[in-house]
């Protein structure tokens, strides 16, 4: 047992209560060993559910009165600490001697040599609680437990029965919950400072910024009464400690608060927020932690998550308590600080992470911690609790979540996993086979459908592939088993591993296919791709926030609300919209309506458009972004600007930059007096989430209003939106659009003190439709009909004077 290693003075009035999920509190207590990941399988959780159905269904069968999924609630009196338990028993039976019998099902890829009904201690236990209460509440003695484990490779059970009387079970459970008292005590002392330092919390700054007060307000009352919260807060308002703030105000003893991004630069914003407050209240017990991808924090130069390959998965259970206790000495567990104590003490820095978020009151991270259906974090969302969800750049996550609820494959990378198993017969090879030439057989019918689509070699189904799942599901076992085999790295296990995943990935949406999604296939030159896509993620995005109390989400750009709200699926969701905190006159804001981006009219605007930057940047020194719909445009209107204004000087955006290629950009947005135009991509990594204050940018050109490329994709989701909504353009087209170009343009102005232009390129942000988009702060939008009118306008707004007649 880990003895308590320091005294509280602030003594929690009353006695000590601690909920635990009893699967918590076994784990936690009993699981011992190593990380293995040849023996967790992808996406586990829920294959794993499947099977308990599966097998709960023949349950039912044999035994009459089987009761599947029985909720179990007790308090205990222990040590101090008044536990409330909480479980869900697999099911409940009568034997045929009329003993009661708590079933509990596992699933496994252990070899079965390894099934001995000994090997995870934690499974007994999690049954024996079960079995305690069930004992307890209905006065029953003696109990028996059975331990269900089905083998999913062999398709075979593993059955284990034990029989206890009541105080075998009693002692059993006091005996777990004792060993577990010094973390409900310090937990529940936490948990009393916690309360009494957010209830004394006062707002970090001397004064809220224009609007930040009424956000803050509309946030605490969300996050108190329960909902949700759609706010759309300008830039420069603070969005930050606006949410943060009064949820923490509002959490009472509930949480943690979940503040899931898109982007790793707003993950950085939350945690800065955390340490101003902590900064502002010394001693506040606010403890937060940051989670990073595995990918980016494993300090492994290969990441192969076993005990033979890395030395932080080896043992990693045995030492894993010891680096939580003390890891609770962290205020802010930063993925540096992670990184640290993964290092001290030999654990896995990303596991460590997410034992550490179970005793933390701000879990930071990406969205997928809740929304993603694999990467989720199933120790807290198994089931509803009592958590807030701050949901930052909210203007992303439909789109998010239509990716995460897709899924594709394509014909070459079975035809290459067959190559490289080379020469000879094998089981593998032969479901490889089966796959391709399915897929050989849709390419010919792309090819036939050809004359019929606009869009060239694709098709489209309103109904899943069932004979590709049919086939994918005989591959997944022969190749499962020859991964098994062939354990060392090289470029034909990994492509294979891939694979692997790519299939399970694809089984896993084909089990949610409906009428939320369609099937596209489509061929390019030899290849062939098969694609799932979710066009409306609203029905998955709704049960996910169900699992919360509370969820605010906000953004500079959310407008339409009705439009967010449905696709977010949260139709009830109340909505505010709130106006810019700085003054209208410091942004200039022109429309060039004199010049189409339009498809059509692309190749005559390429020389109107360059001479529109230039005329921006000669206006005044300073640096400039220049948005354009695609790499290609892009591209032209570069090299036309460059030939003819090469004293302007110019960089652009290429695609697939890294990290360190897109740090090197923006770090030449210097405030020293010179003049630069960078081009960028519309919607892409400079166009949000850049924070390029003061000088460092003085302008911003938009070409064009940011409609997706017409294809075959975005052709469905319009006809699928128009056939159930009735305005599938919106949808589709101009909503996405349109916030490009917000987001684009916000770019600009970051500060009170800031000072900037923007202009929008092409005569369609002109009408109503475009217009209605635009936020309250833009109401000052002027018209322009070539360079020498914009010219004029662009001098009077730097030489501060009235702007002339021409305002729309």
């Amino acid at each position: 047992m880990i003895s308590i290693k320091k005294e509280w003075t602030d003594t929690p009035p009353g006695p000590l209560a601690c909920t635990l999920p009893i699967r918590r509190l076994v784990e936690f207590l009993l699981r011992t060993g190593s990380i293995d990941n040849r023996f967790t399988g992808f996406d586990r959780a829920n294959e794993g559910a499947r099977l308990h159905r599966k097998l709960q269904r023949a349950a039912q069968k044999e035994f009459a009165d089987y009761t599947a999924e029985v909720p179990l609630t007790q308090q205990y009196g222990c040590d101090g600490v008044e536990y409330t338990l909480e479980g869900r028993a697999d099911g409940i039976f009568t034997g045929p001697d009329g003993i009661p019998t708590i079933d509990e099902i596992k699933t496994t890829l252990l070899p079965s040599a390894e099934i001995t009904g000994k090997q995870s201690p934690e499974h007994w236990a999690q049954a024996k609680i079960y079995a305690a209460i069930y004992s307890k509440q209905n006065g029953v003695s003696p109990i028996r437990v059975r331990l269900d484990y089905y083998q999913v490779e062999e398709e075979k059970e593993y059955r284990f029965v034990e029989e206890y009387t009541a105080g075998e079970l009693e002692d059993y459970v006091r005996e777990l919950l004792t060993r577990y008292a010094p973390w409900a005590k310090r937990a529940a002392h936490w948990q009393h400072a916690r309360r009494v330092g957010l209830e004394a919390l006062t707002f970090p700054f001397a004064e809220y910024r224009a609007g930040q007060r009424a956000m803050a307000g509309a946030v605490y009352k969300t996050c108190c009464e329960g909902g949700a919260l759609l706010c759309q807060a300008p830039t420069g308002i603070g969005k930050t400690m606006s949410v943060l703030f009064p949820a923490l105000k509002a959490l009472g003893d509930g949480g943690p608060i979940f503040y899931l991004t898109a982007r790793g630069t707003t993950r950085t914003a939350a945690e800065n927020a955390l340490d101003l407050l902590r900064l502002h209240a010394p001693g506040l017990a606010l403890r937060s932690i940051t989670l990073t991808a595995k990918d980016k924090i494993c300090p492994q130069p290969v990441r192969e998550c076993t005990p033979d390959a890395c030395p932080y998965a080896n043992g990693y259970f045995d030492r894993i308590k010891t680096a939580l206790w003390n890891g609770l000495d962290i205020p802010a567990l930063t993925a540096d600080a992670l990184q640290a104590l993964a290092r001290q003490y030999q654990v896995c820095p990303f596991e460590l992470g997410l034992d550490l978020s179970l005793w933390c009151d701000v879990v930071v991270g990406d969205y997928n911690y809740l929304f993603d259906p694999v990467v989720r974090l199933a120790r807290f969302f198994d089931t509803r609790g009592d958590y807030l969800f701050l949901i930052d750049e909210a203007h992303n996550l439909p789109g998010r979540a239509r990716d995460m609820h897709s899924a594709s494959l394509c014909k070459s990378a079975f035809l290459d996993a067959r190559k490289r198993l080379g020469p000879g017969k094998s089981s593998l090879k032969s479901a490889l086979q089966k796959v391709n030439t399915l897929f050989l057989d849709w390419r010919r019918r792309c090819e036939e459908t050809q004359g019929n689509s606009r869009f060239g070699k694709t098709f489209f189904e309103k109904n899943r592939a069932e004979e590709l799942d049919r086939r994918l599901t005989r591959l997944c076992e022969p190749l499962q088993d020859w991964l098994d085999e062939h354990r060392e790295p090289g470029e034909t296990r990994d492509a294979l591993l891939q694979l692997y995943f790519d299939v399970r990935a694809w089984l896993r949406v084909a089990d949610t296919f409906d009428d939320h999604f369609v099937l596209q296939v489509s061929t390019h030159g030899s290849e062939v791709r098969a694609a799932m896509l979710c066009l409306d993620p609203s029905a998955f995005l709704a049960a996910d926030f169900s699992k919360g109390r509370a969820a605010v989400l906000f953004s500079a750009t959310l407008s339409p609300a009705g439009y967010y709200k449905d696709l977010c699926g949260l139709p009830d969701a109340r909505a505010v919209a709130l106006r810019s905190p700085f003054p209208s006159e410091h942004l200039g804001l022109w429309c060039a309506r004199h010049v189409s981006t339009r498809y059509k009219d692309r190749d005559g605007s390429i020389a109107p458009v360059s001479d529109l930057i230039a005329c921006m940047a000669h206006g005044k020194a300073g640096n400039y972004l220049a948005f354009f719909p695609s790499y290609s445009y892009l591209q032209t209107v570069w090299e036309d600007f460059t030939a003819r204004y090469p004293e302007l000087p110019a960089m652009r955006q290429e695609s697939a930059m890294d990290d360190a290629r897109r740090a090197a950009f923006l770090e030449q947005f210097t405030p020293d007096g010179q003049t630069l135009v960078g081009f960028a991509v519309l919607g892409g990594v400079f166009s949000e989430g850049v924070d390029l204050i003061g000088e460092r940018l003085i302008g911003v050109a938009i070409a064009g209003p940011g409609l997706p490329q017409v294809g075959p994709r975005q052709e469905e989701l319009r006809a699928h939106f128009e056939r159930t909504r009735g305005c599938g353009f919106d949808y589709a087209y101009r909503y996405p659009g349109m916030n490009k170009v917000l987001q684009a343009a916000g770019r600009v102005i970051r500060t009170p003190q800031d000072k900037g232009v923007v202009l929008l390129i092409d005569d369609r942000f002109l009408a109503y439709e475009n217009r209605r988009l635009m936020p309250p702060h833009w109401e000052h939008l002027r018209a322009v009909s070539g360079t020498e009118q914009l010219a004029a306008e662009l001098a009077r707004f730097w030489k501060d004077l009235p702007p002339s007649d021409g305002q729309i």
